[in-house]
């Protein structure tokens, strides 16, 4: 049964759409009219109206003196603005309708909140020509490219909200399954294929009878139709190669090959069959490592394969770890090679006692205790030499310097070059044989994925950076592509997909950097007031030195309670919770070690939780806790599933910037997709400690770096690289990186990179120039005018010391400190024998989005607030403080990704600048082959040539093979048979079968007959049968592809090969001279063509052509 999922089974109440709403989805206008249903056209264009109606109310009352549309809103307190904003570290982040950094981009899974994903994460992506198939911590789902700028209603299981994929193009999910750590795609017989944590491997139909997507039932999962248990460890990695075989890797360097005749025989038995399927397919394995125990290499393959990829010009396969490869004959399935990520050769003879007795091991007859021995020895050894290794490298490094070197993605690209890309963030060339050609360094960051197409490379780095270089490794072009890691790109339907760390998935255009981004950056940007809905919110912020005492429950609800009814968000900064040398030195020691919190402060949020009515009114999301420092975050339930990622920060001030007493901690979360921090600070204190204060306000905000909570389930995605756990927080806005490069030196603090920014706390400024008497006189009389003129903040930020650029409301309520416990009023003042001036100690301020306080909300100001209170609570006397409290009312500009999608597509498809850019763009070069029919012998080989007729464009071309039949006597050939992925039968060689032609040139591609008489039957990963070749003739269906730099649908020539047994090849070598057969593999045989000149299709002529 499967487990219930986060969109079925929560906690939580979901909202639900009205019950007189049927299940729909938007199509794009390109379907046809018997696709869109009046209701899907009807409620896509009112929630159209809808935005252009708020844009136009908006519009008239900024006209009307920026009163806002809402009559009942209260009228926001006038601010005082600090000077020194707007410039270095407190310049604004840059927002727009369409990002003016980067290419515009298809939106097909926006942003999604960690909390919603938590069971799910996706963790990989592949493409096919008609689908994008995603694998998940719960399965895997896929994307139909016919419904790329689609929208759908959102309904899910039960009727409820599928909670993080609302906005998502429409799609299908598998049933429930261990998680998905890989997937590879098979086009020709339409088949994906996943390897799971559970050590199972699963394959997946495209095209599923059962699914109907025309009642829009996207609770009907689909099954996988074949699975079976391929390894004891986890599945790290898959691929086909170009022999069709299916290669997996896992732990401890297992290797395994699946033979595409066993695979194949498994998928087409009936239903009534699969238990017999699946253990013939299990059993069909080739285990590579026992098949190398005789020649020492295996000892050398004993660490995890992370990567497996198949060289398809030359017939090889590449796997590897972190710092080794090994590189493989696709066909023979030998090992050709060992070598590390600095192309150093691995030494056969450099082994170790544990590494010898594996070998007997394996070599033993009990094969099944063996493999259990080994693995369990591998990584007791791998375990105990990297412990080892990283306690040496921080004794003779100080640090983990070595795991720069470290190997993060490989690829293949077009012209046969492999590329890898390391934690350094350096770029690596190889040639096919693994010889290291030259190195790159664009970016000082982790390396995470590889894509390329055509002749260009994406790269995708943990700072969720792409850069675009050509197939000689020059910088195209890079931009910003997500605010997290990018885990994984692929390449469908004119995009280049990328997938975040946090689930989101984005797509470029696959001409992109290019002309055709400047015109859809206009025509979206136009287009804003159609996708742009506004949001308001209250936020209640309040702050307290509690003075290390408790609070009562009326204290509580008198500063909270009473003013939490109206209000969406509640953030309370604590101060002082607990102190002492004991708890304070306590606390800076669990610091180091992770570990945060305090019975006390537990006691508050508790505490807190009761005055709102924590659970069914609002809910806390996230706190953090230094020393006595406590900031937490609560939310209203209503917009719960608006509210997420949070991250939390510290910042010790105190005794050399390492102790809690003074400090901060930070808070950050993200509310309609846009980034809102805050801060609860405890600065220097004493009348003379201005410059601290400034000083310490100045380390907060250059040093906050924010985390994930402790307390909240690590959703890191299993398999992705280990780098991404290690990189900053996880929200972090997108322009600036791309502006200053990833936390350089004199980068820009996390804190600058906020929509909105609240700072809140005891901040300790006082009152100059002014006596006890004095300041007890002027606050009596209430004349805070005067006082505010002897603050020392407010002078501070006139002065452009502190704060800068941000904003505060005028004060109205009486100084805040200092206060004897327990009395009411103001007579409550300090009056002992220090009689401290009162000052305004407590105090929160913020900066939103705006350049001006009379900016209005829009995607390029998203968001815009105003203080509606600002005040103390007077009659709380539970400490030497009063709490503060503000409220402020926040609009917020975010974009409906589905309507925004929709017209993305619209464009695309009515601007005709862009359709003849694109057409102009994807012209395939004119490719003539030399002929469309090969007779082979016995190991002859012939000469295919590729001729680009184009003058200024290359022609790419690749090869594979359509199917393969046997011919019986003068019979024509029927029934081609698909290996996997278009793989080529073990008896025909093809070199290369990808590269590139210039113009005016000639590429010449060898046809080889291999002989291959003995077929092998494995069982277990041992031989287990071998028998003759069948003698009779075969022929297989090879299809040239000729496309350009960015054509989606290639051009196919195909060609005929037709192998003629050894008895015809005994007449034909007999008549020849000694040495004839070198030359054959140099000549063409004239009488074996036809005159195909610029034919593209010569399936006809074909159909003609009888086997000799």
């Amino acid at each position: 049964m499967d487990p219930p999922l986060n969109d079925v089974a929560s906690s939580h109440s979901h909202p639900t759409f009205d019950h007189q709403t049927p299940s729909r989805r938007y199509l794009h206008s390109s379907s046809s009219d018997d696709d869109v249903s009046p209701s899907d056209s009807i409620q896509s264009t009112n929630r159209r109206l809808d935005y252009m109606l708020q844009f136009l109310d908006r519009k008239l009352s900024a006209a009307d003196h920026r009163h806002s549309s809402a009559s009942s809103r209260a009228a926001p307190l006038p601010e005082f603005v600090a000077k020194g904003g707007g410039a270095g570290i407190f310049r604004l982040p840059p927002r727009a309708a369409v990002h003016p950094s980067r290419p515009p981009s298809l939106e097909l899974r926006p942003h999604v909140l960690r909390e919603t994903q938590i069971g799910r994460f996706l963790r990989s992506i592949t493409a096919t020509e008609t689908q994008l198939w995603a694998a998940s911590e719960c399965g895997v789902r896929f994307w139909n490219f016919k419904d790329l700028y689609a929208s759908w209603c959102g309904i899910g299981e039960g009727g409820v909200v599928r909670s993080g994929d609302e906005e998502s193009a429409p799609f299908r999910e598998s049933v429930w399954s261990s998680p998905t750590l890989c997937l590879v795609a098979d086009e020709g017989n339409r088949l994906a294929w996943s390897g799971h944590r559970d050590g199972r491997i699963r394959c997946w139909k495209m095209d599923d009878e059962g699914l109907d997507d025309s009642h829009c039932d996207w609770s009907n999962r689909f099954k996988e139709s074949l699975s079976w248990q391929a390894h004891r460890g986890p599945v790290l990695s898959l691929i086909f190669t170009s022999y069709g075989d299916l290669w997996s890797g896992s732990e401890g360097g297992v290797i395994k090959i699946w033979p595409w005749e066993a695979v194949e025989k498994s998928i087409h038995l009936t239903r009534e069959e699969r238990h017999s399927a699946v253990i013939f397919v299990e059993r069909s394995y080739v285990d590579l490592r026992s098949q190398l125990s005789t020649n020492g290499f295996s000892n050398m393959l004993t660490s995890d394969v992370k990567y497996l990829v198949s060289d398809n010009s030359r017939a090889k396969v590449w796997s590897g770890d972190y710092f080794s490869f090994a590189l493989w004959d696709a066909r023979t399935r030998e090992l050709l090679k060992v070598f590390n990520s600095d192309g150093q050769i691995e030494n056969r003879s450099d082994l170790s006692s544990i590494q010898d007795f594996s070998v007997e091991l394996v070599s033993s007859s009990r094969k099944d205790k063996a493999q259990s021995s080994i693995g369990f020895f591998q990584r007791s050894r791998n375990a105990i030499m990297g412990a080892a290794d990283a306690v040496r490298r921080v004794a003779v490094k100080g640090g983990f310097g070595d795991d720069n070197r470290r190997t993060e993605a490989v690829v293949v690209a077009i012209d046969g070059m492999i590329w890898t890309g390391c934690t350094s963030g350096l770029l690596v060339q190889w040639d096919g044989n693994g010889n290291r050609i030259q190195d790159f360094l664009y970016h000082s960051s982790a390396v995470q994925c590889f894509c390329t197409f055509g002749m260009q490379i994406w790269v995708g780095y943990v700072t969720g950076s792409v850069q675009v270089l050509d197939l000689k490794g020059n910088l195209i072009g890079g931009w910003v592509a997500h605010s997290n890691p990018i885990v994984k790109m692929t390449v469908g339907a004119g995009y280049v997909f990328a997938l975040a760390n946090h689930g989101g998935i984005r797509g470029w255009n696959i001409t992109s950097p290019g002309p055709l981004d400047s015109i859809l950056r206009s025509e979206l940007g136009g287009k804003e007031f159609l996708y742009t809905k506004i949001e308001n919110i209250k936020i209640l912020s309040g702050t307290w030195n509690v003075g290390q005492g408790k609070a009562s429950l009326d204290s509580l609800t008198s500063w909270l309670g009473s003013v939490a009814s109206d209000v969406s968000l509640v953030v309370v900064g604590l101060q002082e919770v607990e102190m002492g040398a004991g708890f304070l030195a306590m606390s800076a020691a669990k610091e180091t070690v992770g570990l945060e919190g305090s019975s006390v402060g537990q006691w508050w949020l508790d505490m807190i939780d009761k005055t709102l009515d924590e659970g069914s009114t609002f809910e806390r999301i996230g706190s953090r806790q230094l020393a006595g420092l406590v900031i937490a975050v609560w939310v209203k339930t209503n917009i719960r599933f608006h509210v997420g990622d949070v991250d939390v920060a510290a910042v010790p001030c105190g005794f050399g910037r390492a102790i809690g007493n003074k400090g901060a901690v930070g808070l950050r979360i993200r509310v309609y997709d846009r980034i809102m921090c805050f801060v609860n600070c405890h600065f220097a204190a004493h009348l003379d400690a201005v410059g601290r204060r400034n000083a310490d306000f100045d380390h907060v905000y250059r040093t906050m770096s924010f985390t994930r909570p402790t307390n909240l389930l690590n959703t890191t995605a299993v398999g992705t690289s280990s780098s991404v756990p290690m990189f900053r927080g996880t929200n972090l806005d997108e322009a600036l990186i791309l502006e200053i490069g990833f936390q350089s030196a004199e980068g820009m603090p996390e804190l600058s990179e906020a929509d909105m920014v609240v700072f809140l706390g005891d901040f300790n400024y006082r009152l100059d120039d002014i006596s006890y008497d004095e300041a007890r006189d002027f606050v009596s009389q209430r004349c805070f005018d005067w006082l505010r003129e002897r603050d020392q903040l407010r002078a501070e930020m006139e002065a452009g010391n502190v704060f800068q650029g941000m904003r505060e409301a005028m004060i109205t309520f009486p100084p805040t400190y200092k206060f004897e416990r327990h009395q009411a009023g103001l007579a409550g003042y300090d009056s002992g024998e220090k009689k401290r001036v009162p000052a305004w100690c407590d105090r929160i301020l913020y900066r939103d989005s705006c350049t001006s306080l009379a900016a209005e909300c829009s995607l390029e100001c998203p968001v815009v607030s105003s203080v509606l209170q600002y005040e103390a609570c007077m009659d709380v006397t539970d400490s030497d403080h009063k709490p503060v409290r503000c409220i402020f009312s926040t609009d917020i500009a975010r974009v409906d990704e589905s309507i925004r999608r929709q017209e993305f597509g619209e464009i695309l498809e009515s601007n005709e600048k862009i359709k003849c850019l694109l057409k102009e763009l994807c012209k395939i070069p004119d490719a003539v082959i030399s002929t469309n029919n090969i007779i082979l012998q016995n190991q002859d080989t012939l000469i295919l040539r590729i001729t680009n007729k184009c003058a200024e464009g290359n022609a790419l071309f690749e090869m594979i093979c359509e199917g393969q039949a046997t011919v019986a006597g003068d019979q024509k050939a029927t029934n081609h048979q698909l290996r996997g992925s278009f793989g080529f039968p073990r008896w025909l060689e093809v070199s290369p079968a990808t590269g590139i032609i210039r113009p005016d040139q000639i590429v010449e591609v060898s046809v080889h007959h291999e002989e291959f008489e003995t077929l092998e039957e494995f069982v277990d990963g041992v031989v287990q049968n071998s028998w003759c070749e069948d003698s009779r003739d075969k022929e297989a269906i090879l299809v040239v592809k000729v496309h350009g730099n960015y054509t989606v649908h290639p051009r196919n020539h195909r060609v005929r090969v037709h192998h003629c047994y050894s008895s015809k090849k005994k007449h034909t070598m007999d008549s020849q001279p000694d040495g004839s057969r070198n030359i054959q593999g140099t000549l063409l045989r004239r009488s074996d063509f036809q005159p195909f000149s610029s034919s593209y299709d010569v399936v006809d002529q074909l159909q003609k052509l009888h086997s000799p």
